[in-house]
């Protein structure tokens, strides 16, 4: 059996995609071919987890109407003619069975070459509000797998969807509570604020944690792990000049980056984050009380409707980032810490929230697909 899978962009698309490819490689005989972009995660994430990687030049338009944006939309309709040249170039020469799109600019002339040429085609969309190129690859696909129940109304498809989940690393997934606060050194009955806002960093949030961790650095009722991303290095810097006594507060740790995710998600007792597909659904997979500050620069603000979904089944506190303050964060804190049960309530509702085997069901679609 051969299967191509086309995504990239972001390691919100491309994770999910390995996840399911690790999957099928650990349950059968199969070749798998990867196709992305050279300038983006994929490139390192695809070959580094062991599978073949082909690359096309594909890019998205840019909706402004300046004379940067003009020339950069004459070159994506470049690209597309190329792409789809590309694509078809791939597939005739890897010869798949099915062709599966996790998102990103890429799937489009993949996906759409495939299907031009009688192959298969399957996609899956991670967010709440779908993007663009899963959009449009809908009203072709023969199979359509969401990981939200509110994308049903916001995509149109040629055959009835089906609700999959999104796949979360089995680390995550098998990780024990009293083990990582024990790994973290966390004491009994004491909450942990795990926090962050990417890896670059996103500078309300880390303004707005700052003044948190201030107003409460005197209460010494919870602890805090905080991630700063790679521009928010001052935050040190700034919480020395507050007042906070970094050095003698084992109780505050500020990293640049949360790379034991697997331990410092199932320790934690509340959850502030932004709302990527890929975050919220660790958060419904560990079943976490969470505060959502979604991003307001990505595409159809679709981070705002992934947290939307969790507030509205009272699985989350969300609010927008222009709201955002010091102030209102820790109201929000600490309404939850003084209140265990608002805690146990958001856990339950996030949990139920989860459809459990995620990656075993995609695999299980795909494969009948094939069939």
């Amino acid at each position: 059996m051969k299967i191509l899978f086309a995504t990239g962009g972001t390691g919100g698309h491309v994770n999910p995609a390995l996840a399911v490819a690790n999957r099928i490689r650990t349950q059968m005989d199969a070749d798998i071919l990867f196709v992305g972009t050279p300038n983006h995660i994929e490139a390192r994430l695809v070959p580094n987890a062991g599978f073949d990687f082909k690359t096309i030049e594909i890019s998205g338009f840019n909706r402004t109407f300046s004379s940067k944006a003009i020339k950069h939309n004459l070159g994506t309709i470049k690209r597309m003619f190329k792409s789809s040249r590309d694509s078809r170039k791939i597939i005739e020469e890897f010869g798949p069975d099915v062709v599966v799109g996790f998102g990103g600019y890429v799937s489009g002339p993949v996906l759409r070459t495939a299907h031009k040429v009688g192959i298969p085609i399957a996609i899956h969309e991670q967010n709440a509000f779908p993007g663009v190129t899963n959009k449009a690859l809908a009203k072709v696909a023969d199979l359509v797998m969401l990981t939200s129940e509110d994308a049903i109304n916001r995509i149109k498809c040629k055959n009835e969807p089906v609700l999959t989940g999104l796949p979360v690393r089995d680390e995550l997934i098998n990780a024990n509570r009293v083990d990582a606060r024990k790994k973290l050194d966390i004491p009994d009955g004491i909450p942990l604020v795990l926090s962050m806002g990417g890896s670059l960093g996103a500078k309300k949030i880390n303004e707005a944690i700052c003044g948190l961790i201030v107003n409460k650095k005197d209460d010494r009722d919870c602890m805090f792990i905080h991630a700063t991303g790679k521009n928010g290095l001052w935050v040190l810097d700034r919480l020395r000049e507050l007042g906070v006594d970094l050095d003698n507060r084992d109780d505050i740790r500020i990293r640049e980056y949360i790379d034991d995710m697997e331990v410092c998600m199932p320790a934690a007792d509340i959850v502030i984050c932004r709302c990527g597909a890929s975050s919220l659904y660790e958060i419904r997979a560990l079943g976490k009380a969470s505060i959502l500050i979604p991003s307001p620069n990505v595409a159809e603000n679709h981070q705002y409707f992934n947290g939307l979904e969790l507030q509205n089944n009272g699985a989350a506190i969300l609010f927008e980032e222009k709201d955002l303050t010091a102030d209102l964060l820790t109201e929000k804190v600490n309404e939850l810490i003084q209140n265990p049960q608002m805690i146990e309530k958001l856990e339950k509702n996030a949990k139920a929230m989860t459809i459990p085997n995620a990656t075993d069901l995609i695999v299980e679609h795909i494969l009948k697909l094939v069939k």
